[in-house]
């Protein structure tokens, strides 16, 4: 079946495209609002930009209402963030952090997540994250005002947080990571059955 694009609503387009590009990573991330309250949000339209510098990117897809998420309200206001990889373990907490609060109301609370400080950033990290990424705002990018346009917000990475049981001294090891992805409508995708295969 081909879809045109110019026959579909945007419900339809949406749909497409987040069942059909998955799995995708998510960024659980945490920021600091200017009043001091500790917001923390998944996105699951988020990948690397760049190792050299090391460049993060998350997309904002833009609510109806046409406000933009506490999120990057908060990142433009303090330029802070940590992205977090969401694991098996706080896959649970990560789905009660998506609930429509005020954003006088912190997710952490909300969620009973247990929070540390970071490294180098302001906003809390998820203490039981077992990799973390601290950021700072390098720019954003509004693709469309249109509601579920997208505005692409880019982070620098300060520093890195890996526990130290997934540290093999080379790299992350991917067997312990358990990272989680998104996939369409309500599913999630586990990572316990891998396939390694050498580069050609």
């Amino acid at each position: 079946m081909i879809f045109e694009i110019a026959k579909l609503e945007t419900n339809e387009i949406y749909r497409l495209l987040n069942g059909g590009i998955t799995p995708r990573p998510i960024a659980w991330i945490s920021t600091l609002s200017a009043d001091g309250v500790a917001n923390l949000a998944p996105y699951s339209f988020f990948n690397v930009a760049s190792c050299n510098p090391p460049i993060l990117w998350y997309s904002q897809v833009n609510p109806r209402n046409g406000k933009d998420k506490d999120t990057l309200r908060n990142l433009i206001d303090t330029n802070e963030c940590v992205v977090h990889i969401v694991n098996s373990q706080l896959l649970e907490k990560m789905n009660l952090s998506c609930a429509a609060l005020p954003s006088e109301q912190s997710e952490f609370d909300f969620a009973e997540i247990e929070s540390c400080p970071s490294h180098q950033v302001q906003p809390l990290s998820v203490k039981d994250a077992l990799i973390r990424y601290e950021c700072q705002l390098r720019e954003v990018i509004q693709l469309s005002s249109l509601p579920s346009g997208g505005t692409v917000a880019l982070l620098d990475v300060k520093s890195i947080y890996v526990d130290d049981r997934l540290w093999d001294g080379v790299m992350i090891d991917q067997q312990q990571s358990d990272s989680v992805g998104r996939m369409g409508g309500d599913f999630y995708s586990l990572t316990t059955d891998l396939h390694q295969l050498a580069r050609p």
